[in-house]
């Protein structure tokens, strides 16, 4: 644990500041006459307040010693020298040093209260005329507002930055509208832990059974279960799991429930024999798949005549027979508006879909080939010789801050300008992602979902390619047979043994597949460091960054967090001229290979073509460039798309010299080194092992407990997902082939 230390004193000058999200790099001058650099979150902070600032002493490779404010006090100026230093660094708008000067030699330490309380008075200076008196305390207003906010939140150990997000959702009213329903807090966007909120709540004086305390309940319950995979909650389910949260009775979160339904926040049906609770959003995603969907089924294919002559044609212009289930699929592109192809690694999902995007070609359709993900997008291009991009970018997905929620610029209003849309990866796309793109969508338009539906399902809440293969609702190709080609490599042989919950041959050498046993938490990472620094770059030619580590969890000896550390100093070493950031407790490093850990729909890129877009979105990989000589920003490379972070974006990056197979989905890497040891029984499942064995392509080397990846793959436990899309798309009508 890092020692802390306090320093109190008054702040001499600014440095820098981001004014979006209050990052600050300023001087201290303390009563003992030291000045100090501090750098943290202090938004709104001018010349002549006073600080109290509780951090740790950090060493930046350029500006020397600094203190990174973990916690901190501030109070106003109280002199008239600090007063004029606070008015003139430009909190309030129209009011320069000149100005500054006037309306405290006027005032003097009476100034401040003036502005707030008797803005009027300022009409008596010299030049201030009874509109700008009111403009510079408006200014001075809303700097105090923000203030207020934060000195609300710093009370209860919540960090300053939670103010900028509070102020651009509820503007000058932030404070009041917290005072008045503190569970605000517990919302998706400000993401404070509902325990949090509701102990400021009840320090407050909030009664346990307030309407507020108990809405808030139900809708964090959904909101929760949402990031656990399910659309909605079964109400009886729902009710328990609010009642033991508060630990109340039933009846009371009853009622909250039944106001929320009344009022249209939480959308309550029958669904298969369950009274589900959607939050709206949720619901109404799902109901417009399925009518969306739906209108595509009902649509009659342009051009679906001479079909197995035109896959002939394909046959004899690409060298190759297809097998019957690959012709099949071909076939079936041309005759229906929907397809889902589906098949584990070596069965020809690759050979399929490029005879689609030909079949396509023939038929003269514009085609869109798409992605969840960046490297799975980018992998889609290798294999088909097209442009692929990840569905977010397809659709213009940004992040609308007057609304709070992400927006599209394609919409049934700007629908994609394709015939033909081709999405790989399909096990991946969550309900709200699918949702958008069905509605961008023109009608008509051909729609290929491809995907191995064995695969671990979406992060977002949905089951959607598993719900529409099992509807039966969908002309579904199941590829099974494995190529003899793919079938000499064991890889491909392990990873179908396990999907048929078979222990891998966990022989020593079998060409493309290897295991190391290595039962001790500390063996197994020293081999797994061996083998990314040495063994593999020197006795098989593969580089350290065409390998990658996997495991099944974040935490523990062999978790990502430990593992991202011993690696780092392993294959980027600290090195003189080697710049070093230090966040939290992490550290940042020129080289280092970094992962985005959520979606930044704002973040600006460019590509060196002069391309320029916006969006870095969850699992995409990256390297750190540069990092700036103030420590202030880096600049980050993404597969060719270069951005600029300031270092409080460092939030929602991670190192990935080791990553968990769940953020692995999507992608595939030359060489993985896959560490499997004792982890949380949710983890230790034969999906996990299923789609940790299918992303490497050319080398796998399992380094762990033999035990335990046996019991992974006998374990065919899968979370159930509560989602009524299966179960609208059956209602909606017949299965294929049998009529209307």
């Amino acid at each position: 644990m890092e020692e802390l230390i306090c320093r109190e004193g008054t702040v001499h000058s600014l440095i820098f500041q981001n004014a979006e999200n209050g990052y600050t790099v300023l001087r201290l001058l303390t009563e003992e006459g030291e000045a100090v650099t501090v750098v943290g979150c202090v938004p709104c902070v001018a010349p002549g307040e006073h600080l109290t600032v509780t951090g740790v002493w950090e060493q930046h490779p350029q500006h020397g010693e600094q203190l990174r404010a973990v916690e901190l006090e501030r109070s106003l100026p109280e002199d008239e020298e600090e007063i004029f230093s606070y008015l003139s660094s430009g909190i309030c708008k129209g009011v320069g040093p000149a100005t500054a000067r006037n309306i405290v030699d006027r005032f003097g330490v009476e100034t401040l209260d003036i502005l707030e309380t008797a803005p009027e008075r300022l009409t008596t200076v010299k030049g201030i005329t009874a509109r700008k008196a009111q403009e510079i305390a408006e200014g001075f207003r809303r700097h105090m507002g923000l203030r207020r906010l934060m000195a609300f939140l710093a009370r209860y150990e919540l960090p300053p930055v939670l103010a900028m997000g509070l102020r651009q959702r509820y503007g000058d009213a932030a404070l009041e509208k917290l005072r008045e329903n503190p569970y605000l807090l517990s919302a998706d966007d400000c993401g404070v832990d509902f325990s949090v909120a509701d102990e400021i709540a009840m320090s407050m004086g909030f009664e346990s059974d307030s309407s507020q305390r108990l809405q808030a309940a139900v809708t964090f319950e959904l909101s929760h279960n949402e990031n656990n995979g399910h659309v909605f909650l079964p109400r009886g389910k729902l009710i328990a799991a609010t009642s033991q949260l508060l630990q109340c009775e039933e009846d009371k979160p009853e009622l909250a429930l039944d106001s929320l339904v009344d009022r249209g926040l939480v959308v309550q049906e029958r669904v298969a024999n369950v009274d589900a609770c959607y939050l709206r959003r949720l619901w109404e995603a799902e109901v417009s798949v399925q009518k969306r969907l739906e209108a595509l089924l009902a649509a009659e294919p342009d051009q679906s005549a001479g079909a197995a002559r035109t896959v002939e044609e394909l046959e004899s212009s690409q060298g190759l027979t297809y097998a019957p289930r690959q012709r099949q699929a071909v076939e079936l592109a041309a005759r229906t508006n929907v397809l889902i192809l589906t098949g584990g690694p070596g069965t020809g999902k690759t050979t399929t879909v490029r005879g689609i995007v030909a079949l396509f070609r023939k038929m003269g359709l514009d085609i869109v080939l798409a992605a969840p993900t960046g490297r799975a997008a980018k992998r889609m291009s290798e294999l088909t010789g097209m442009e692929a991009q990840t569905v977010h970018r397809l659709l213009g997905m940004s992040w609308s801050e007057s609304t709070r929620q992400v927006t599209y610029t394609k919409t049934e209003k700007e629908p994609l300008e394709a015939g033909a849309v081709i999405v790989d990866e399909m096990s991946m796309v969550d309900l709200s992602l699918f949702s958008a793109l069905l509605r961008a969508l023109r009608p008509g338009t051909r729609l290929v979902l491809v995907g191995d539906a064995d695969q671990l399902p979406s992060v977002g809440a949905g089951n959607v390619f598993s719900d529409l293969i099992r509807s039966g609702r969908v002309e579904t190709v199941f590829l099974r047979e494995v190529f003899r080609q793919a079938e000499e490599s064991a890889i491909i042989r392990n990873a179908h043994a396990v999907n048929m919950g078979e222990a891998p041959n966990l022989a020593n050498n079998q060409g493309d597949f290897f295991f190391l046993c290595r039962r001790d938490p500390e063996r197994t990472v020293t081999t797994l460091v061996e083998l990314c620094k040495t063994r593999l770059p020197e006795k098989m030619g593969i580089p350290a960054d065409q390998i990658q580590v996997l495991t099944p969890t974040r935490k523990g000896p062999a978790g990502t967090i430990y593992l991202n550390r011993c690696l780092q100093e392993a294959l980027n070493p600290k090195e003189p001229g080697k710049r070093e950031l230090l966040w939290g407790d992490r550290l940042f490093r020129e080289g280092d290979r970094i992962m985005q850990t959520r979606n930044d729909y704002d973040a600006v890129w460019e590509k060196e073509d002069g391309t320029v877009g916006t969006g870095v979105f969850n699992g995409d990989v990256g390297k750190i460039l540069r990092i700036d000589d103030s420590g202030e920003w880096l600049e980050l490379d993404f597969d060719g798309r270069r951005a600029v972070y300031g270092v409080e974006q460092l939030n929602e990056v991670d190192l990935a010299y080791a990553m968990t197979i769940h953020k692995a989905q999507g992608s595939e890497y030359r060489a993985v080194v896959l560490s499997v040891m004792p982890a949380a029984p949710s983890l230790m499942v034969r999906g996990v092992l299923y789609t940790a064995l299918t992303r490497a392509r050319e080398l796998l080397i399992t380094v762990g407990d033999d035990a335990a990846i046996r019991a992974m793959a006998a374990n065919d436990r899968r979370q159930k997902r509560y989602s009524g899309l299966r179960w609208r798309m059956v209602k909606g009508g017949p299965l294929p082939g049998e009529g209307a």
